[in-house]
């Protein structure tokens, strides 16, 4: 499986995910030096692009754009309640390292970081038929791809758990949040596509090259177990890639 989906995935994308694997040993390593937070910023920004853009090759420029700002409304409210009142993820904060906040509480960039990532799981559980597994297999995925993510951000400070959790640092009651709003999440992106054909290759583009940097992030900060977890997603969403490719055609 994983010989095929690598022959079948494009260079520049094998290229660009080794890059974003690359970046994340400066990430952790030098977070501290001059021109580290534009460099994040730029980071963030190219990593999200392929996958709006396979979005708006796949839906159209009015779909598109409702889809996601759909979203990101939708992850600006819910992580919003979620820093006031704990609910659902557990009580956290989001440090300065992601920039000026809406409403002093969520990042104004929590679009580029997080809408990327529900397209790319709804795009790798795209099949034909009835919606509701596609929505349940994109927001377990959401949850494995935050189980990969979140130690490292936390390492990194991008936020903070004051009360821990045994996950790293983590609560557990943060990956049953994710699985909540991973599928409202995918229930609107699909409820706004009404598509009966399968998205572009490129839509996970943009989930591949988040993998390889927080699976890099999680080896480069000593973080045993999202290791493994991160290559079987890579994996899995290049193969979902080439079968999205084959069936594309």
């Amino acid at each position: 499986m994983f010989s095929h989906a690598l022959r079948s995935t494009p260079r520049p994308l094998l290229l660009a995910s080794a890059a974003a694997f690359s970046a994340a040993f400066f990430a952790t390593r030098f977070p501290d030096v001059p021109g580290a937070s534009v460099g994040s910023y730029v980071s963030t920004l190219l990593i999200a692009l392929p996958s709006f853009v396979a979005l708006f090759a796949y839906l159209g420029p009015r779909r598109a754009t409702l889809s996601i700002l759909a979203v990101s409304a939708f992850a600006y409210a819910i992580e919003s309640v979620g820093v006031a009142t704990g609910f659902p993820y557990g009580a956290f904060s989001y440090d300065d390292a992601l920039g000026p906040k809406f409403l002093g509480l969520v990042p104004y960039l929590l679009p580029v970081t997080y809408v990327p990532l529900v397209i790319g799981a709804v795009a790798a559980a795209w099949s034909p038929g009835n919606l509701a597994p596609r929505v349940l297999l994109s927001a377990l995925l959401l949850v494995g791809i935050d189980a990969v993510l979140d130690p490292g951000a936390t390492a990194l400070g991008f936020w903070v758990w004051p009360e821990g959790g045994p996950y790293y640092g983590v609560p557990l009651s943060n990956f049953a949040g994710w699985l909540l709003s991973g599928a409202v999440s995918a229930a609107l992106l699909l409820s706004i596509a009404r598509s009966q054909y399968p998205p572009p290759p490129g839509t996970l583009d943009s989930a591949i090259l988040a993998t390889a940097f927080w699976t890099g992030a999680a080896l480069f900060s000593g973080l045993a177990l999202p290791i493994p977890l991160g290559i079987i997603l890579f994996t899995y969403f290049l193969y979902r890639r080439s079968r999205l490719r084959t069936q594309s055609k």
